[in-house]
């Protein structure tokens, strides 16, 4: 076992979590560097419809989405990975204030940051490494700004729903907040969902195996990842994808001084992807209290960017 400094967050939290009837990584550790990069890879994919869906809505509004920044306000990201898809809003934006992206990935989030400050020179780029699921606080020149949030890659699909409604309801109580964008993958039919999430290329099983790298690296484990397969499945009740990494055999692994014991065929759930109807959307944010001011999608409905409003009832 490599001599390592230990995360001790991510192996308290995998010791409880594989431990479970269903055993379970949160999908939050998915996101060291190499993670990072991997997802972007995946929005690339053929097959990850999501991403360009998305990207085209953006594109095509981006006017009216930069719009609902007051001048000299902040837009404020969730999870903003790489901040890609954020620049058509940033480069309609010239009237923003500032950019607040939130990751959990530090070397990967200022990295970006150092190169939107080369992109947006007139713009303060006020990076917060932070956990998204969990209370985040924001730079203080920023606090007092009026503020958009923006929560795109329908990530708030991976969230179970009473994690989706803190996570909205937290975005309500920041002082002087407007509004919030939010991404939303929809309801449709099942091939082409586990298609987005098994990818023919193996992207997505190396994003997803990617997790147990993290912790052999970080958790004094000693998982083999040869003996473990990604797998895709969808839900009807709840609507949704999960993913899982299931053992090829019967086994046992070291996770520090525990033994995690796995039968043939048993999995472990990494992550769940819901996907939204209009009804499931508005009730959603009138839970967090806000309410659907509009919902934009693509001619198909494969997806849809929905504008928040606060709800003042």
């Amino acid at each position: 076992m490599k001599d390592m400094c230990v995360n001790s967050e991510l192996l308290a939290d995998a010791r409880e979590t594989l431990r479970r009837p269903q055993k379970a990584l949160s999908p939050k550790w998915f996101y060291d560097r190499r993670g990072s990069e991997l997802f972007e890879e995946i929005t690339e994919l053929p097959e990850y419809y999501p991403t360009r869906t998305e990207a085209a809505i953006l594109k095509e509004n981006a006017a009216r989405l930069a719009g609902l920044v007051p001048r000299g306000g902040a837009l404020v990201e969730l999870g903003s990975g790489a901040s890609v898809k954020t620049r058509t809003l940033l480069g309609a934006g010239e009237h923003f204030g500032a950019y607040v992206p939130i990751d959990i990935s530090e070397d990967f989030l200022l990295s970006t940051a150092d190169d939107l400050r080369a992109r947006y020179p007139g713009l303060a780029i006020r990076p917060v490494v932070g956990d998204f699921t969990g209370s985040v606080n924001l730079p203080d020149d920023v606090i007092t700004l009026s503020k958009i949030g923006f929560f795109p890659g329908s990530t708030i699909g991976n969230l179970d729903p009473l994690e989706a409604v803190a996570l909205l309801a937290r975005a309500r109580a920041w002082p002087a907040v407007e509004g919030f964008i939010l991404g939303a993958d929809l309801v449709k039919p099942a091939p082409d969902l586990i298609a987005a999430y098994d990818d023919a290329a193996g992207v997505t099983a190396a994003f997803n195996l990617n997790v147990l790298n993290r912790l052999n690296d970080e958790a004094q484990a000693n998982f083999d990842l040869s003996e473990f397969r990604h797998e895709a499945r969808w839900c009807e009740d709840p609507a949704r994808i999960e993913m899982h990494l299931v053992s090829e055999r019967a086994q046992t692994v070291r996770l520090g001084e525990d033994v995690i014991t796995f039968r043939e065929g048993e999995s472990i759930h990494t992550e769940s992807c819901r996907k939204y109807t209009a009804e499931t959307l508005e009730a959603l944010a009138a839970a967090a209290g806000w309410r659907v001011e509009e919902m934009l999608t693509d001619d198909a409905a494969r997806f849809a960017v929905a504008v928040l409003r606060p709800d003042a009832g």
